[in-house]
C-alpha cells in the first residue's frame, strides 16, 4: 500500500481540484443566474405603458431559460387568447402564421393553468401540429401569469438552446419571473386606468365648458366624438339622432375611417345595429359588426370593420341618439374598462347638453321680456306722444297763413305717421321674433344662421331672398335636407369659386321647393373632391327631384337644388 501511494496521491489530488473547479463554476452559475433572475425582475418593473410591459416580459423570460423562441398569450373573456406577444419570429413570419386562437398546446395551458415542461411538444396528446409556415419546435415550457390571484395569461418557451429539453430550474426561474410579471402587469393597469380616468375627465370638463359658454350644439357633439374616438382608439365613430315625425335616425356626425361616406345617411329607428342600439338601455357590443345578426340589414355599411360598442345618449330615460364607435377587422374588441367610462361619458354629456338647453331657454325668456316690455313701453310712451305731437300740429295748422309754414307742418305730421309706423313694426317684430318653435328653429331662421355662417368664410355677407310659405309649406325632413344642401353650397363657394358675390334664393310654391345659389366666381375645378356634390345629388334624387349646376352667361357656378312638395317628394329616403 506503501509503495502505491506516491502514485494515487497525485491523481486524487487531480480529481480533488477538478470537483472543487467544477463546484467553484456551479456556484458562480447559479449567482449569475439569479443576479440575472433579479435583473429581469427589476427590468420588467420599471415599464408602465401595459403593451411594453409585456413585450419586456418575453424578452427577459427567453433570456433567461436560454429559448430561441418566446410568447405571451393573454386570455380574453372568451377564454381564447385575445393578444399573442411573440419574440424569436419576424413580422414576415407571424404575418404568414396568422393569429392563434388558443387551441392545441397552447390551449392546454389555458384550461389547465400550472407549469407545463416537455421534451417534445409533439409528442403531447393536446398538440395539433404546426399551421404552416410556422417553424419546427420540439422542447416546451409553459407558466401560467396570474394578477390579483386571477389568469392573466400563459407564458411560452421553445427550444432550449444547448440542451435537449428545460430542466426544472428553468422552471423554477421562470415561476419567479411570472411573478414579477403579474406584479409589474397589475402596476401598469393601474397606472393606465388612472391615465383613462384622467382623459375621461379632461374631455368631460371640456364639452361642459363648451356647452356652458354658448358652442353651437353641432361644434359640441364634433368634439364629443372627436375626444370618445382618441380615448378609445376607435377607427370610425358617429352620432345618430331620430328625424322627427318619422321611423328613422339620421347619421348627423361621423368622423375616422370612411366617415364621409355615412355623414348624413338614414337608418331605421329600430332595426339594424344602430337602430337596436338606441332602443337599448346600456352599451350594445360586437366582437364583428359585420358578420353580426343585429347588422342583416345594412352589413354592407360595416364591410370592413370587426369590433364595435354603441351606447345610448340621454339621461333620465329619455334617449337623445346613439354612439357608435367601431374598429377595423382584426384589432381587439373593446374592454369592459373602455366601454364603462364611455357609458358614464355619454350619459354626462347628455346631461350637460339639456343644463345647456335649459339655460338657453332661460336666457331667451329673459331676452322676450325684455322685448315685449321694450314694445310695450315704445306702445305707451313713444307712440302716444308721438300720435299727440301730431294731432297738436294738426290742430295748429289752421292758425297758419303762410303756404309755406303749412307745408311744413303737413310734412311733419306725415313724418310722425311714417315714424308711428315704423315703431309699430318694430313692436311686431319684437314680440313675434322667434316666439314660434323656439325648440326646433323654422327653416326661414335655420336658412338665415346658415347665410350668417358662411359669411366668415367667404369674407362677405351672401344676398338671401326667400319666397313663399316656408315656415308651413316644407315638411320638418325636407327641411334638414334643404339646410344641408345650402351649407354644402356655400361652403364649395368659399372654397373653390373665389366669389366677390354670392346670391342666395329659397323659393317655395304650392307644389314645389327650389334652393338656388349662384355665385360670380371661377367655378368647381376638376380636381376638387365630388363626395359633396354627389351627396347633393343623393339627397334630390331622394326626395324626388333634381339638382343642376350649370354657368350663367356672366361666368360663375349656378347650383339649383329642386324637389316637388308632395308626400312622396319629402318622406325622405324609404326604409
Amino acid at each position: 500500500m506503501s509503495e502505491a501511494d506516491p502514485e494515487t496521491g497525485p491523481r486524487a489530488d487531480e480529481s480533488l481540484s477538478r470537483l472543487h473547479a467544477r463546484l467553484d463554476a456551479s456556484r458562480r452559475g447559479s449567482v449569475d443566474r439569479v443576479l440575472s433572475l433579479l435583473e429581469a425582475v427589476l427590468s420588467v418593473g420599471r415599464e408602465l405603458e401595459l403593451a411594453q410591459v409585456l413585450r419586456r416580459i418575453v424578452e427577459e423570460a427567453t433570456a433567461l431559460v436560454d429559448a430561441e423562441y418566446g410568447a405571451l398569450g393573454v386570455i380574453g373573456d372568451d377564454g381564447g387568447l385575445a393578444e399573442f406577444i411573440p419574440v424569436g419570429v419576424s413580422d414576415e413570419q407571424r404575418a404568414a402564421i396568422g393569429a392563434p386562437v388558443g387551441h392545441g398546446l397552447l390551449g392546454e395551458v389555458i384550461r389547465h393553468p400550472t407549469p407545463l415542461r416537455l421534451p417534445e411538444l409533439s409528442a403531447h396528446a393536446a398538440s395539433g401540429g404546426f399551421p404552416p409556415h410556422h417553424p419546427q419546435m420540439h422542447s416546451f415550457l409553459g407558466v401560467p401569469i396570474r394578477v390579483k390571484g386571477q389568469i392573466f395569461g400563459n407564458l411560452y418557451l421553445t427550444e432550449k438552446r444547448g440542451a435537449a429539453e428545460f430542466d426544472a430550474e428553468d422552471e423554477s426561474v421562470l415561476l419567479t419571473l411570472a411573478v414579477a410579471a403579474g406584479i409589474a402587469i397589475e402596476n401598469s393597469r393601474l397606472y393606465e386606468e388612472s391615465c383613462r380616468r384622467q382623459r375621461w375627465l379632461a374631455a368631460n370638463s371640456e364639452v361642459t365648458n363648451s356647452l356652458l359658454s354658448g358652442c353651437p350644439r353641432a361644434e359640441v357633439m364634433a368634439l364629443i366624438l372627436n375626444r370618445v374616438c382618441a380615448n378609445v382608439s376607435a377607427d370610425l365613430g358617429m352620432i345618430a339622432v331620430p328625424v322627427e315625425g318619422t321611423s328613422k335616425l339620421r347619421i348627423v356626425l361621423a368622423g375616422g375611417d370612411e366617415g364621409e361616406r355615412h355623414h348624413g345617411a338614414f337608418v331605421p329607428m329600430r332595426r339594424g345595429y344602430l337602430g337596436t342600439a338606441f332602443t337599448r338601455t346600456g352599451a350594445c357590443e360586437s366582437s364583428d359588426i359585420e358578420s353580426d345578426p343585429r347588422s342583416r340589414e345594412d352589413n354592407g355599411r360595416w364591410s370592413g370593420f370587426g369590433p364595435a360598442v354603441a351606447v345610448p345618449i340621454g339621461s333620465g330615460g329619455v334617449v337623445h341618439g346613439v354612439l357608435l364607435l367601431t374598429r377595423r377587422r382584426g384589432k381587439t374588441g373593446f374592454s369592459r374598462e373602455e366601454t364603462e367610462p364611455l357609458e358614464a361619458f355619454a350619459r354626462q354629456a347628455s346631461l350637460t347638453m339639456e343644463l345647456a338647453e335649459r339655460r338657453k331657454d332661460a336666457e331667451r325668456t329673459a331676452v322676450l321680456e325684455d322685448r315685449d316690455r321694450i314694445a310695450r313701453d315704445l306702445h305707451d310712451l313713444a307712440i302716444q306722444r308721438l300720435f299727440a305731437t301730431g294731432m297738436t300740429l294738426q290742430s295748429a295748422q289752421r292758425f297758419v297763413t303762410h303756404p309755406q309754414g303749412e307745408q311744413r307742418i303737413s310734412r311733419a305730421v306725415d313724418d310722425l305717421d311714417k315714424t308711428i309706423k315704423i315703431i309699430r313694426s318694430t313692436i311686431f317684430g319684437l314680440r313675434a321674433h322667434e316666439t314660434v318653435g323656439e325648440a326646433s328653429p323654422g327653416l326661414r331662421s335655420r336658412i338665415a344662421q346658415a347665410v350668417e355662417a358662411a359669411t366668415t368664410l367667404l369674407g362677405f355677407p351672401p344676398a338671401l331672398r326667400i319666397e313663399g310659405l316656408v315656415e308651413t309649406r316644407v315638411p320638418a325632413l325636407l327641411a334638414d335636407h334643404v339646410e344641408a344642401v345650402l351649407v354644402e353650397t356655400l361652403s364649395n363657394a368659399a372654397r373653390y369659386a373665389q366669389a366677390q358675390s354670392v346670391d342666395v334664393h329659397l323659393r317655395v310654391t304650392p307644389d314645389r321647393l327650389t334652393l338656388t345659389v349662384t355665385d360670380d366666381g371661377a367655378g368647381i375645378p376638376e380636381d376638387a373632391g365630388y363626395s359633396g356634390l354627389n351627396n347633393l345629388d343623393e339627397r334630390a334624387r331622394a326626395a324626388g327631384g333634381i339638382l343642376e349646376i350649370r354657368t350663367p352667361e356672366n361666368g360663375g357656378t349656378a347650383v339649383t337644388w329642386s324637389v316637388p312638395l308632395t308626400p312622396e317628394g319629402s318622406a325622405g329616403p324609404s326604409e
